[in-house]
């Protein structure tokens, strides 16, 4: 498979901290990587790097064998990068047609009209009626995002990212805060993304990771420490002492106290 996203020897360093050090990965068209390590392992730091939150230190990033390193985060949306956050960036008094609408209009280069309600143009409403379906946000679609249970507001941040027509997805730990019963809608939809769209997924939850994976990069103080299939990366004892702090653990133990911190 080709590549499409990848990061050469990249290096952030804020002072004496390096909380991205040399950091060389390869993501390939289509693919389904999660990123997970422990707590202050640079997995965020990474991402904002990735999106043109941050500048790095050193190192270069190469979307589709071009160097993006130097790039405005709005020049990287535009060229198929985008990102959700940890703490969702939604408007409280938008709706989610509105909210699609937005996103939908930008990506088609539709200049928003004063006298159009949000989600009536025909160029634009097709698009916002098959996201609102495809993230079972049909029945809310009128709904202020304020009144939103949390799950359909962290699916209404997935699908207005969609919305931009990604070719790199980044998904930011996709259910922080989310209470466990609305957990599994989020699974679902997170499963049956485009097949086209390659996907990096932070998350601590190691259902979520080992449901979604085929692989899997672990960062350890900024640096790559493991990388390869999911079942690789399950058994690897260095893996399962990094997360449980001890050197002699039972397969699957890893996956256990990983969901659990």
């Amino acid at each position: 498979m080709s590549v499409v996203l990848e990061t050469r020897g990249l290096v952030k360093r804020f002072g004496g901290i390096v909380p991205t050090n040399d950091v060389s990965i390869q993501l390939e068209r289509g693919a389904r990587r999660a990123l997970i390590g422990p707590n202050g392992a640079g997995k965020t730091t990474l991402i904002n790097l990735l999106t043109g939150v941050l500048e790095p230190s050193a190192g270069s990033i190469w979307l589709d064998g071009v160097d993006i390193t130097r790039l405005a985060p709005h020049q990287r949306v535009r060229r198929g990068i985008v990102r959700t956050f940890q703490i969702n960036q939604l408007f409280n008094e938008l709706t989610p047609l509105q909210s699609l609408a937005l996103a939908v209009s930008a990506q088609l280069g539709v200049s928003a009209q004063w006298w159009k309600p949000l989600g009536t143009d025909a160029r634009v409403a097709p698009t916002c009626d098959t996201l609102l379906a495809q993230f079972r946000l049909d029945d809310v679609r009128q709904q202020q995002v304020r009144h939103l249970a949390y799950g359909k507001r962290r699916l209404l941040e997935i699908a207005t990212a969609l919305a931009c027509a990604p070719r790199v997805l980044l998904l930011d730990v996709p259910v922080a805060g989310v209470p466990e019963g609305e957990r599994q809608e989020i699974f679902d939809i997170v499963n049956a993304l485009p097949a086209e769209v390659s996907v990096l997924l932070i998350e601590h939850d190691m259902d979520l990771v080992f449901n979604f994976a085929r692989s899997v990069t672990v960062l350890v103080n900024g640096a790559v420490f493991a990388q390869g299939d999911v079942d690789s990366i399950a058994k690897d004892p260095r893996v399962k002492a990094v997360y449980l702090g001890e050197g002699q653990v039972g397969e699957g133990d890893v996956v256990e106290k990983s969901a659990h911190g």
